[in-house]
């Protein structure tokens, strides 16, 4: 059996995904599975080595670009690879429109979400199999939940993302445990106040432990490099790929982190993590997984500082 999942972005939305990969290959391991990703979240999917082939788009960038000449060989050289292919299934996890179209490039039965199931109900008409999966239930669960209607299976209660990362040797890490602080996020409502991380920050390091700051863009490696600069000991990390940002999330003791897919990562790492929230509700899409994690606060609400102190505790107890 080959089949095609057609998820294609964000960050968080990739790797909630991954337990589909885990499930199809426990109820059917000759299974062969490839998958659709926006080109610039394509290493998430590389890091499961249940994931065959991987087919990038690029529709954010194609869009900013769409009367190019160049936009359109791209597309058409990835319609023609991905059609070089014929699939015993294509299933759109995503369930958006934009990712409807994307799955109609594949050839073989296209499957997904009924129209009451999704924000974009005109998707399921690209569909030719449509499956109810509650709204209620967690991105993770209805991703799984879809798959297994698909294919006729019931999943495991437990996710299983799949992924393991060795631990990184990088000279510039601490020499001692280190906790790494995912300050970063996509809004500005998002963030933490930077008298929080701080403050954190110099508890943990009266700890023994000391702060990792990774950031990817210029704005968010000023803002890690200003951190650094009031936390003893604390390390903002040079730019890092997804696998080298996996691997420095190995080796360390804890995460904290933002309403950010790089927080999600960690969890599936079962790295103990603790999720902030300050502008959304994480009641169905905050870090979910095995091992120690926590979703704290909410939309318009601050998680404080003992707060996350006493949930590290709690995890490193």
């Amino acid at each position: 059996m080959r089949i095609l999942i057609v998820k294609t972005s964000s960050l968080g939305d990739v790797i909630h995904n991954l337990p589909v990969v885990s499930d199809i290959r426990q109820h059917f391991p000759e299974a062969v599975i490839d998958w659709c990703v926006e080109e610039s979240f394509a290493a998430i999917p590389r890091l499961h080595p249940g994931v065959g082939e991987i087919f990038t788009v690029a529709v954010r960038r194609w869009r900013k670009k769409l009367f190019s000449r160049q936009t359109w060989q791209e597309i058409a050289a990835f319609r023609s690879r991905l059609r070089a292919q014929r699939y015993d299934l294509v299933i759109d996890t995503q369930g958006l429109l934009k990712s409807a179209l994307i799955a109609t490039q594949a050839l073989g039965p296209r499957c997904g979400y009924d129209a009451a199931s999704i924000r974009e109900p005109l998707a399921a008409r690209f569909y030719e199999r449509c499956f109810t999966v509650s709204t209620a239930a967690h991105a993770v669960i209805r991703n799984r939940l879809l798959v297994g209607a698909v294919l006729g299976y019931a999943p495991d209660p437990v996710p299983d993302y799949g992924i393991a990362a060795a631990p990184a040797a990088f000279g510039w890490l601490p020499r001692t445990p280190y906790a790494v602080f995912l300050t970063a996020t996509s809004r500005d409502d998002k963030l933490w106040p930077e008298e929080s991380w701080l403050e954190l920050g110099r508890q943990l390091q009266h700890q023994g432990c000391a702060a990792v700051l990774p950031a990817g863009n210029p704005l968010e490696r000023e803002r890690a490099a200003r951190l650094a600069a009031g936390i003893p000991g604390a390390v903002a990390a040079p730019p890092l790929s997804i696998a080298e940002l996996a691997a420095v999330l190995a080796g360390a003791g804890a995460s904290i982190g933002v309403d950010t897919g790089l927080t999600h990562l960690a969890v599936a790492l079962k790295i103990p993590t603790v999720a902030l929230y300050t502008a959304t509700d994480p009641g169905l899409t905050g870090v979910f997984g095995v091992g120690f994690h926590r979703n704290l606060g909410g939309k318009a609400q601050l998680p404080t500082v003992p707060a996350v102190l006493a949930e590290l505790q709690a995890a490193a107890g």
